[in-house]
């Protein structure tokens, strides 16, 4: 084993930031890039039109309405650290893609607003870190701003979450009376600048001699030294806990005015686990591939296309699981389909640079053209697939129609394409010419309608088919399965990979068909492998 294998990967951290909309996860995101020198100017923030500027928001959909609605990769260096930052959208609309992009993560930090707490999508969001067992670190946001009480945070997420809480650092009020942080296990208290100040926040020890200039009220003084006290009797924080997703740190800060946000990187840095072994076949057998095995493998989490509008890009997002890749490697999927890596890249947002080397928890961008897709394991042997990514049944159907009918094949490719990045679900109906698209959300038909005018030229309209519900098909004898098909072929359409669908006017019609077909299974969920 080389040297460089045994310990770049130690080196690695690989965590996704999670939060309900408006949270402050994208101003979070790029203040952590400033912090940590990988940016030099942090962008223009603001609420709303042309003036909203990030690092991580780069379609033209998101710098209008102000909103994340695709991943984005970031990778930074920190403490001699190498930090691969996952930023997810926020919607809900965009569950999948965030669901996707978790399973590339090992840890996650879910950041709170601290005047409105655990809202529905952080819940969302949080249940599929469960699922996965991802370590979670909190944050709580905007403490520049009036908030809830922090003991009724706390107990919000105890209580919502089912996690036991440790608070690192306890705030000194919110709002207009917030005076900065004590770190709960040195004693140390951070001072709050003024709110436009663009001056680092230092350290100073928890006195009140020492910091009496930042309380120019006793009974602020007098109010927050009881509670801190208070804070203090929490439980230890236990890492073996922490890594099993039973525990999670409290830290508190305001992205926005950049505070507690260096903090909260040397948490990551400290706590955040390195790559971890991943479960996989091998050849049919169940293999654990360690970061440190020698063949190089790893999966492909997200495919995004057009993020350089002059080049026609499509680059899949692959995650190393193992081994030390080099460029120019040739690799080979589990369908024994291989490709030669001679462009990889390494991301900073909508910005890239070749990658000569990489290890476990890298995650580079393999240049392709339609050879890779979500969910595509790939390894220098093509022996190695390792568990699939699920796509989930849509919520909400729509029948793609062009305002240019001699553009119906030009639409087909666009569709595809989108569909292969998992923006929204493509469905051929078995009858007619239809192009039916599923989606999660409404914002995913709006995001999909921008894309196809802005990056392919056409004008599209969605409209309401006449189903509203669809289902994957399975059934463990083939013929069963074809005389079903057979019988009723006007509800039967085909997905991107040419599985069966069953179209359904409504969850009735799914349950009655189920209920005359009991050896046949209605799936509302696919795995790719």
């Amino acid at each position: 084993m080389s040297k460089a294998l045994e310990t770049e990967p130690t080196k690695r951290r690989v965590f996704a930031i999670i939060s309900h909309p408006d949270a402050g996860k994208t101003t979070l995101t790029e203040n952590m890039l400033l912090a940590s020198g990988a940016i030099h100017q942090a962008g223009k923030v603001a609420a709303r039109g042309e003036a909203r500027r990030t690092q991580s928001d780069w379609m033209k959909i998101e710098q209008e309405r102000g909103i994340s609605v695709s991943s984005s990769v970031m990778t930074f260096e920190h403490q001699g650290l190498t930090f691969n930052l996952l930023d997810t959208p926020g919607h809900e609309d965009f569950s999948e893609d965030t669901y996707r992009t978790l399973t590339a993560a090992d840890c996650a930090v879910m950041v709170l607003d601290v005047a409105k707490g655990i809202e529905p999508q952080t819940l969302k969001l949080f249940e599929v870190c469960r699922l996965r067992d991802i370590p979670i670190i909190t944050f709580i946001n905007k403490l520049d701003r009036e908030g809830v009480d922090p003991f009724d945070l706390i107990t919000e997420i105890e209580e919502k979450l089912a996690l036991d809480v440790v608070p690192m650092q306890w705030p000194a009020a919110s709002g207009r009376r917030f005076r900065g942080v004590v770190d709960l296990r040195t004693n140390q208290f951070l001072t709050f600048a003024k709110p436009d100040s663009g001056d680092e926040h230092t350290w100073t020890p928890m006195d009140g001699n020492a910091i009496g200039a930042a309380f120019d009220d006793d009974a602020l003084w007098e109010e927050f030294s009881e509670e801190a006290e208070l804070a203090r009797e929490y439980p230890d924080f236990n890492e073996q806990s922490f890594r099993e997703g039973h525990m999670t740190p409290v830290y508190f800060g305001s992205a926005l005015r950049k505070f507690g946000v260096l903090e909260l990187i040397n948490a990551l840095a400290e706590f955040a686990p390195m790559p971890q072994s991943e479960r996989a076949k091998k050849a049919g057998q169940d293999v654990e591939i360690a970061p440190t095995d020698k063949e190089v493998s790893g999966f492909v989490f997200k495919v995004q296309a057009n993020m350089d509008l002059n080049h026609r890009d499509r680059i899949a997002f692959y995650r190393m699981v193992s081994g030390e890749f080099k460029r120019g490697m040739k690799l080979k999927t589990a369908d024994g389909k291989g490709l030669s890596v001679h462009n990889p890249v390494m991301f900073f947002a909508q910005d890239r640079e070749l990658a000569e080397t990489a290890y476990a928890g890298d995650v580079i961008g393999i240049p392709n053209h339609g050879v890779l897709r979500v969910g595509e394991s790939l390894s220098e042997s093509g022996k190695i697939r390792f568990a699939g990514i699920p796509n989930f049944a849509p919520e909400i159907l729509r029948r793609a129609r062009l305002e240019d009918p001699l553009k119906a094949k030009h639409l087909r490719k666009a569709l595809e394409s989108l569909a292969e990045e998992g923006v929204t679900q493509l469905f051929k109906p078995a009858m007619g010419a239809d192009m039916i698209v599923g989606a999660v959300g409404s914002l995913q038909i709006d995001v999909m309608r921008e894309r196809i005018k802005t990056e392919y030229g056409l004008g599209v309209q969605f409209e309401v088919p006449p189903y509203q519900t669809a289902r994957w098909l399975a059934c463990d004898d083939d013929a069963t399965l074809k005389t079903f098909v057979d019988k009723n072929m006007v509800n039967m359409a085909e997905d991107i990979d040419g599985d069966p669908v069953f179209l359904a006017k409504s969850s009735w019609d799914i349950g009655y068909a189920q209920e005359k077909n009991p050896t046949i299974r209605f799936l509302t969920t696919k795995e790719r492998r």
